[in-house]
């Protein structure tokens, strides 16, 4: 069901229903809410703001391709198996980062960090406030017989570079590295210092990132500014905005996995009792499906709706600029539709694994189910677990956590720091708007909310929808213009730095 429908078929009923009741008690609270809900949504447009100038940036677009195909070209697919790793692949991509980025190479202090995390670090004309630009240089497994071109060959063909990782994330990784180089061949020191912090384990939760921020700890060393992966330059994201978005994350969801068991005698299931194991399973499923976890705007999503709101058709400025009255409204249409808009809004349960019986006439005696919850800021992997437990309530389904981690720090967007990322946004993709938003998965940037509140997430590319689904599936790939304004960006963001 589409916005348009829900609109036709809940939303309108809805209010109609409500001002019935109202005209019939009380007309005239009903015609001061609807001039109140009328005047605040003509004032609810965007700011006005001078018209920037951008300078133009010129690099060598082909060479940071060829850069970028020598990395994919490293096998570095990590498992949570260490024994099917290949470590040499890892090796020999860290060996050829100074023949690939020289300058860099020379300029700066090199340290390693069990987990395989990688630490640059560019000495500038001050320490007080570093920057740390971030990128993991591990990628997930492949099913190379699903793919049209080998993952691992890099092929340059059409205007595309074929590869797992040229979108996650080693094409982020190359253009921070040969912004650097670049700049430095010129004689470019940076107002502050500039870390470059990689990760070859971030696709297993890997301790490669935290061990680098240990290191910081220790130092005393409070960065100015975090950059890691994140959102894109995206279209058609938001209800009612035509332009095209760049979505800087300023925090990120938690994760839980739950595990739902139910044990039983087993037997033959030629007699079953009322409700077998996997039957048990299903009305919990059906129960935790039925009751979705409340919704809340969380500050980085009333960001959002601040931001894009402004920019969308009429009918919903009026919802976001009085959600004070159509928030009610704002969560059906969300619980209806499922999808990104619903994941920002609250925790999301998606039942992923199930288990039974080895044999189609035998009960089994111990029937599992596994749930993959995304934990909206407002939740703990703690109160999920009660909360589960309490829609559930049934005492024969044992419902506990396997693993997880909690919603991230939520960063500042008042700041310097975030008009940086901006700015450097706005220049490379010109007419773009820049908004905050909360990211829904998980990335190693969670780690440094330990040490900043200045920690922001944007993969630095433009993407269309059918080139984002590649991201972890088949045929990844990326468009040659993509990874040159990659490290467009990254040099117009060094300069601010």
């Amino acid at each position: 069901m589409n916005l348009s429908q829900l609109l036709a078929e809940h939303i309108v009923p809805f209010l109609k229903g409500v001002g019935i009741g109202l005209f019939a008690g009380a007309g005239a609270v009903l015609a001061v809410s609807i001039v109140v809900i009328l005047v605040r949504t003509l004032r609810f447009r965007p700011q006005k703001t001078a018209e920037k100038q951008f300078d133009k940036v010129e690099l060598d677009r082909d060479a940071a391709v060829e850069k970028l195909a020598a990395l994919v070209r490293c096998k570095t697919v990590s498992y949570r198996d260490a024994a099917l790793e290949d470590d040499a692949e890892f090796e020999k991509l860290v060996s050829l980062l100074p023949t690939l980025y020289p300058n860099m190479a020379s300029a700066c202090a090199f340290s390693r960090f069990e987990g395989r995390g990688l630490l640059f670090h560019w000495q500038g004309k001050r320490a007080e406030a570093p920057a740390v630009l971030m990128a993991h240089y591990d990628v997930v497994p492949v099913d190379e017989e699903y793919w049209e071109k080998p993952p691992f060959d890099a092929v340059l063909e059409d205007g595309y570079l074929w590869g797992r990782g040229t979108l996650d994330t080693k094409v982020t990784m190359n253009a921070a590295l040969f912004a650097a180089d670049k700049l430095i061949a010129t004689g470019f020191v940076p107002e502050n210092d500039v870390y470059f912090a990689f990760s070859g384990g971030e696709e297993i939760n890997g301790m490669g990132a935290s061990h680098i921020v240990s290191y910081f700890e220790e130092k005393g060393i409070v960065p100015g500014i975090v950059l890691d992966e994140g959102g894109g330059v995206v279209e058609n994201v938001f209800p009612g905005v035509s332009a095209p978005c760049g979505m800087v994350g300023i925090a990120e969801k938690g994760m839980l996995n739950l595990e739902f068991r139910v044990n039983s005698t087993g037997g033959h299931a030629s007699a079953p009792k009322p409700h077998t194991p996997v039957g048990e399973l299903s009305m919990a499923c059906c129960k935790m499906e039925q009751k979705p976890f409340g919704a809340h705007i969380t500050p980085p999503v009333a960001a959002m709706f601040d931001t894009l709101g402004r920019r969308s058709t009429f009918l919903y400025r009026m919802i976001f600029a009085n959600l004070w009255c159509f928030k009610g409204v704002l969560d059906l249409i969300c619980r209806k539709s499922g999808g990104e808009l619903n994941a920002l809004m609250r925790t999301t349960v998606a039942f992923t694994q199930m288990q039974g019986s080895k044999a189609p006439n035998v009960i089994p005696p111990t029937a599992t189910m596994v749930a993959n919850l995304r934990l909206n800021p407002e939740d703990t992997m703690e109160s999920a677990l009660a909360y589960a437990k309490s829609v559930v309530d049934n005492e024969r389904v044992i419902v506990t956590a396997i693993d997880g981690m909690n919603p991230s720090r939520i960063s500042r967007i008042d700041t310097p720091a975030y008009e940086k990322v901006k700015a450097a946004i706005e220049g490379t993709w010109r007419g773009t708007v820049v908004t905050p938003y909360l990211m829904v998965q998980c990335s190693d940037s969670r780690h440094w909310g330990r040490v900043s509140d200045k920690v922001y997430r944007f993969s630095a590319m433009d993407l269309t929808s059918e080139e984002r689904v590649t991201i972890h599936g088949n045929n990844e790939r990326i468009r040659v213009e993509a990874v040159g304004r990659a490290t467009e960006f990254y040099i117009r963001l060094i300069k601010q730095l």
